[in-house]
């Protein structure tokens, strides 16, 4: 097996592939190409139609949002590059592929699923740091700087993924174990996995430089080598579930809540109702804001207003949930929508221009409007039960 190392951002890489493969009509030096990619990239690599049949109402309805956001982030950040340098990153991972339908070669994808990719990156980070990498990333997308040769020299190095959100991680360590670490062993388990089933004896894998040595030391691992890879896959696809303490969060402020709401009828009828109306008017305005900023349909913007101090009170629902789906009925996005939006969401007035990006615009602030009301009218309505003893 030959382990090529490439910079993803390298016209240089993209010849070294072409040679290693050959000429047409030249005798094929390998039975099989592996590539850096997993099935949802290698789909958005050679399929450029594919965000047409994005199904917007399953990415709301299965509160995927965040993840489609965070791949367009990084859609808009190889788009920065390839505006300034005049190659795609990826390129060479594209000629791999090609020249291997070409030579009659199969493609073997053994990179790990962005999105798992994503969410273990995610349950890495404490909330304050999710947070800052979310407006990060928010804030990336809608730069148009160049990039910088700091960035560019990581990319000749490292790894796509990492560098582009580790440009906006206060700390690239919390970051490193799931982007390359996780994804080196990954890599690797798919390999031995496929040579093990498949009996290719002559294998090329197309491997960013940062991910070289990685996979290369734990192919000759003996604790690596002497484990199932199914199983290393198995637990490197596995997402961590939520601490007990932060599944529990949501539904001891609901009951908090609903305790302060019966302990102010009991004092007196008119507390009570003002209570109700300060969670109300504070959730449910602040959702509505949210939603107003993401440019939604007034009658959208009215959902959110009415969903949000409902929805805050059963952590199963969410504001955002809600108020996307009926964005999704009032404005439908047309076929031309889908096919501007890789450019569209390149630029500030492009992301409320096209209705599928406005569609997570509107779940992802009214969510927040509604998640800061939460807590300011908690605060609020707490504060009147105390000024009221």
């Amino acid at each position: 097996m030959r382990l090529l190392g490439t910079a993803h951002v390298s016209h240089a890489s993209v010849a070294e592939v072409r040679a290693l493969l050959g000429g047409e009509g030249a005798e094929p030096a390998f039975d099989a190409v592996a590539v850096e990619l997993c099935e949802s990239r290698f789909e958005s690599l050679t399929d450029p139609d594919r965000l047409n049949r994005m199904d917007l109402f399953a990415v709301v309805r299965e509160q995927r949002v965040y993840v489609v956001a965070a791949s367009l982030a990084l859609a808009a950040y190889q788009q920065r590059l390839a505006d300034q340098f005049g190659i795609e990153p990826g390129a060479e991972q594209r000629a791999a592929i090609q020249l291997a339908h070409e030579r009659g070669l199969p493609v073997l994808l053994v990179d790990r699923d962005i999105g798992v990719t994503l969410r273990r990156a995610a349950a890495n980070l404490g909330w304050w740091k999710r947070l800052n990498l979310f407006t990060g990333l928010l804030a990336g997308m809608l730069s148009r700087e160049s990039v910088s040769e700091e960035e560019i020299e990581r990319l000749k190095q490292g790894d796509v993924l990492e560098t582009t959100f580790a440009e906006f991680a206060e700390d690239r360590a919390d970051l490193f174990e799931p982007l390359i670490t996780e994804r080196d062993r990954y890599m690797a388990a798919r390999l031995r996995q496929e040579l093990s089933a498949q009996g290719h004896r002559r294998v090329l894998a197309v491997l960013g430089a940062g991910h070289l040595a990685g996979v290369a030391g734990q192919l000759t691992a003996p604790a690596a080598a002497a484990t199932d890879p199914a199983e290393t896959i198995a637990t490197l696809n596995q997402v961590p579930p939520p601490s007990r303490l932060w599944r529990a969060l949501p539904w001891v402020v609901v009951a908090a809540v609903l305790g302060v709401f019966a302990y102010g009828f009991t004092r007196s009828p008119e507390l009570g109702w003002n209570l109700v109306w300060d969670w109300v008017l504070i959730n449910g305005g602040l959702s509505a804001l949210g939603a107003a900023i993401a440019a939604a349909h007034p009658l959208t913007v009215l959902v959110a207003f009415c969903a949000a101090p409902l929805t805050s009170l059963n952590p199963t629902i969410g504001a955002g949930m809600v108020t996307g789906a009926a964005e999704l009925m009032l404005r439908r996005p047309s076929v031309g929508d889908f096919g501007a939006l890789r450019d569209d969401v390149t630029t500030v007035r492009g992301w409320w221009r096209n209705r599928v990006s406005r569609v997570l615009l509107v779940f992802i602030l009214a969510s927040l409007g509604s998640a800061i009301g939460t807590y300011v009218a908690g605060f609020r309505i707490v504060g009147r039960i105390m000024g009221a003893g």
